[in-house]
């Protein structure tokens, strides 16, 4: 398959690409990550996410610990081809480290403090051993 789609992606000054994980079935927004050149071409060849860790400096196909993956049902690129939308299935319904569904599970309260909105599905004492 020809990779010149890869080069439409207005990358940064890092080679990398804004992503969001959306569930396909709720819409709900999943988590937010980066992808270089090749994890985009390895998300769209598997058909479930892999995105590039900034903090590990290397790819990281999600769910490769937790077993959680995200298969790809739909990506798209925004009018500015600088951020990338994936529309995927979340297995296992737990798309962030804390162990909850969404990594967007707390909302801004009145007295200017950060509360959890969304429960613990699984502790990621569970999840990563």
């Amino acid at each position: 398959m020809s990779e010149a789609w890869l080069d439409e992606v207005r990358w940064d000054e890092h080679g990398l690409v804004p992503v969001i994980a959306q569930e396909a079935s709720s819409g709900d927004v999943l988590m937010f990550a980066w992808m270089n050149r090749e994890a985009l071409a390895r998300t769209a060849e598997l058909g479930e996410a892999v995105y590039w860790s900034r903090s590990r400096g290397k790819l990281w196909h999600k769910g490769e610990e937790s077993g959680h993956t995200q298969r790809v049902l739909d990506m798209r690129i925004d009018c500015d081809n600088d951020v990338v939308l994936l529309k995927v299935e979340q297995v296992g319904g737990i798309a962030c480290h804390t162990g909850r569904h969404s990594c967007f599970f707390q909302r801004r309260m009145a007295d200017g403090r950060w509360e959890a909105v969304e429960p613990v599905i699984k502790s990621p004492k569970d999840i990563y051993k």
